[in-house]
């Protein structure tokens, strides 16, 4: 029983699939391409970014994140958070993963929440885009806007989400 009850979405998932393969052979099997392209797309993905992950456990010392990025690390650490999601290549979902690491370092909340932030929305190389399609002012003001949300809306969720949520949080980040 606690093997299905962990599994339960897999479950659920696979027997719908398998319900539309039956219903519609045809949308079925663009169901198992889409399937296969995530599999292969996160194959490529992840491996890379454990290793990175694991380098960053090693090379970088807990005491010193917890300077930079840490309590009391103030706007130091704000621009850190704005500065490593907006370098970092990779889907959204990568971003969990460091975000966890950062939460083992000793980051403080607001700042893996602005780092998750920017990961999904200041990217370097949208921004380049953005300036060479739509040109540098609106690039300039989106990016500002932007990076004004993800601050706001971070201290915003440190507000509402309580302490024992974010310790919790910090919890399983350590026994991952």
């Amino acid at each position: 029983m606690k093997f299905f009850k962990k599994f339960i979405l897999f479950i659920i998932a696979l027997a719908a699939l398998i319900a539309v393969l039956i219903i519609n052979l045809k949308t079925g099997l663009r169901a198992l391409n889409v399937i296969g392209f995530s599999f292969k797309e996160m194959a490529l993905v992840l491996p890379p970014l454990f290793i990175l992950l694991g380098l960053l456990d090693v090379w970088v010392p807990k005491e010193k994140m917890m300077r930079y990025m840490g309590e009391g690390s103030g706007i130091k650490g704000i621009i850190l958070a704005i500065i490593i999601g907006s370098v970092a290549a990779g889907p959204l979902y990568a971003a969990f993963p460091v975000a966890a690491a950062l939460m083992r370092k000793g980051v403080k909340f607001t700042n893996i929440l602005i780092f998750i932030g920017a990961w999904s929305t200041t990217k370097v190389p949208m921004l380049l885009f953005e300036i060479s399609a739509l040109g540098a002012r609106f690039a300039m003001t989106r990016l500002a806007i932007d990076i004004f949300g993800i601050i706001i809306i971070a201290y915003v969720l440190y507000i509402i989400v309580s302490k024992r949520e974010v310790k919790a949080l910090y919890y399983k980040a350590e026994n991952l």
